[in-house]
């Protein structure tokens, strides 16, 4: 339990209370701080499934924790994003730009119901390389928008940030769409 990927994986679960805490707050300095802090977060996400592979030291708490931390991150995240606050009457994802965003986050619920079937029945879905590329755009997308909010004078940092919401919306559809399709060939 105590390696080194799962501490990783660990700690990215830990600092989603402080990512929350920092966009509470939505002064320039505070998204400048959380874009770092997201970013280290990010590395962290990478590096915790290479180095478990690299040493050979996959476990069964890691497989399970990773897309728990990748989902708790980015769904608190994009309500975070979403949220408008009193010092901020705009947020960062807001009108159409929605879409995206409620299409990301029913995806993760639907997905993650549809394993915990799938396993009950013990039939294994393994993670597609489309899903990672899903999850990585992902990631770029909330940190270009979070980096939106640090540098409100650059608004193509944002724009950059949304176009890529929408690509990942496309890209979670389109591996959500396939995860259902291998389910539904087990369901009664």
């Amino acid at each position: 339990m105590l390696s080194l990927p799962n501490l990783l994986t660990l700690s990215r679960i830990l600092a989603v209370p402080i990512l929350v805490f920092l966009l509470w707050r939505p002064a320039p300095w505070d998204y400048a701080i959380t874009f770092v802090l997201y970013c280290i977060v990010g590395i962290t996400d990478y590096f915790d499934g290479y180095l478990a592979r690299a040493w050979g030291s996959i476990s069964r708490l890691g497989q399970f924790l990773d897309p728990i931390a990748d989902k708790i991150m980015v769904a608190a995240v994009l309500v975070m994003l979403i949220s408008s606050r009193k010092e901020n009457p705009v947020p960062e994802i807001a009108g159409l730009h929605l879409i995206p965003a409620l299409v990301i986050l029913l995806r993760e619920i639907i997905v993650s119901g549809l394993r915990e079937y799938l396993a009950g029945l013990q039939v294994s879905v393994p993670v597609s390389a489309l899903a990672k590329w899903k999850t990585t755009l992902q990631l770029v997308a909330l940190g270009a928008l979070i980096l939106g909010g640090a540098l409100p004078n650059q608004p193509w940092v944002h724009l950059v940030g949304i176009l890529c919401l929408w690509a990942a919306a496309a890209l979670t559809f389109i591996t959500g769409y396939d995860y259902l399709r291998v389910g539904l060939r087990h369901m009664e």
